[in-house]
């Protein structure tokens, strides 16, 4: 078991690429109809002669489903549990405490930690962190008390939109060496000084 400077520092999630591709895999495409509604939702069609409905629409929503949703941890990467030690099952419960939703990120209090867990000292605790770090349930972050959670077997939330929101955000990054501006906010375009052609003023 390494000890737990030895395990990279990261300055985001390192799951979140492979994530990202799991739960875009993963979605299901429901179909819902409308046809349980009001009748005013469903629009008819009818011979102006004969009052008779010739035919009638429905009105059909696609939802998109994680069908992992509602767990807080996925039983097809259950098996990332196997080989933790006994410090880091009383660690992972900790950490289940501190996970915000839809959020991959977490921060980690070793004095609350030994609350929860109920250990007297802090070599239980780096024994569990390093259990979990091994079996890539979570990362390291930029601090010593910031870690990152590995969505694919954890999550509190919903993956679907977490991973959505990480791609646009991805795509709409701007390079460091280059600016952005905002041309909606601005009132009038842009003008040349006028210059009096007599006093080249």
């Amino acid at each position: 078991m390494k000890n737990l400077t030895e395990f990279e520092k990261n300055i985001e999630n390192p799951f979140l690429k492979q994530a990202v591709e799991q739960v875009q895999n993963s979605i299901v495409k429901k179909y819902k109809t409308a046809s349980n509604t009001d009748q005013k939702a469903i629009l008819k069609a009818f011979d102006e002669n004969t009052g008779e409905i010739l035919g009638s629409t429905q009105f059909i929503r696609q939802i998109e489903v994680d069908e992992e949703q509602f767990a807080k941890v996925y039983l097809s990467n259950f098996s990332a549990f196997f080989e933790l030690k006994q410090q880091a099952i009383r660690v992972f419960g900790y950490i289940l405490t501190q996970l915000v939703p839809n959020k991959d990120e977490f921060y980690f209090d070793r004095e609350d930690c030994r609350k929860y867990t109920g250990y007297q000292s802090d070599k239980s605790i780096f024994i569990g962190l390093a259990s979990l770090l091994s079996n890539d349930i979570i990362a390291r972050g930029k601090t010593d008390y910031r870690y990152f959670i590995n969505p694919m077997i954890t999550f509190n939330g919903n993956r679907i939109t977490f991973a959505k929101t990480y791609v646009k955000k991805q795509k709409s990054r701007v390079p460091e060496n280059q600016s952005s501006i905002n041309f909606d906010n601005l009132s009038d375009p842009y003008k040349l000084p006028e210059i009096d052609p007599i006093n080249n003023l």
